[in-house]
């Protein structure tokens, strides 16, 4: 057996403590105590779950957004693709980077240096033929997450302001960035809650069974904790109340 480092004995000290499944504000707390004691950068709280939906229908596919109350502590760069005052609104309301045939030819150049693309349903066409580029890596505009829209300055706004995707894999795991460890556990738990509720209300009416099959949060680096997946519906209406 590996002997344990310095730092996996520390955190599996720190962890003793915790009784395991635990609410969101016990993880929460604990997770960041251990993230305090053990890491040397501003680590990203996590969220896993994994969900009782079969994936292969279509009708069981759980995906959506949700924007993040108190944000997720990263500077989004928004690209824009759109065409006449629509390229303007988007600068307006803080797009990083906005154009028509010249952010295509970018793209098509391998230039890829923004996190989130929004294009204006008229110039969807024009993205077309970088599919190959941009859906491997999540980029094409899509009209479930918002990001295929005429309305580019509230699209703009929502992304800046933290708004995140959820998507179920092919093994029916969700797995969304919360936080920073740097924000404060009430930040932390409201975004979770946040995003917890957004994914409970995307339950597809089809599915059957247990939905939330297991939930955990973690750090970048840090241990994983178990939440209570029974109690976490009511958790987030006693949140929302």
């Amino acid at each position: 057996m590996a002997k344990l480092t310095k730092r996996q004995k520390q955190i599996l000290e720190l962890m003793e403590s915790l009784d395991q499944p635990a609410s969101s504000k016990e993880a929460i707390a604990k997770l960041k105590e251990v993230s305090a004691a053990v890491s040397k950068f501003d680590e990203t709280l996590e969220a896993h779950m994994r969900l009782g939906i079969n994936v292969k229908h279509a009708e069981q596919q759980v995906r959506s957004t949700t924007i993040l109350p108190a944000g997720t502590g990263k500077t989004v760069r928004i690209c824009v693709v759109a065409k006449g005052e629509k390229v303007k609104e988007a600068l307006d309301a803080g797009a990083d980077f906005a154009g028509t045939e010249d952010i295509v030819e970018k793209i098509s150049g391998g230039w890829l240096e923004f996190d989130t693309l929004i294009a204006t349903p008229d110039s969807m066409a024009l993205l077309g033929k970088l599919g190959k580029v941009l859906g491997p890596k999540g980029l094409m505009p899509n009209p479930k997450t918002g990001t295929v829209t005429a309305d580019v300055a509230k699209a703009v706004k929502d992304a800046k302001a933290g708004k995140v995707e959820f998507r179920a894999d092919k093994q029916g795991m969700v797995h969304v960035p919360v936080g920073k460890m740097s924000f404060s556990e009430e930040d932390l738990l409201k975004n979770f809650m946040t995003l917890a509720d957004a994914i409970i209300k995307a339950k597809p009416s089809v599915a059957k069974g247990t939905y939330l099959k297991s939930v955990y949060l973690t750090t970048t680096m840090g241990p994983g904790v178990q939440i209570d997946a029974k109690n976490l519906t009511q958790e987030t209406k006693e949140f929302s109340a």
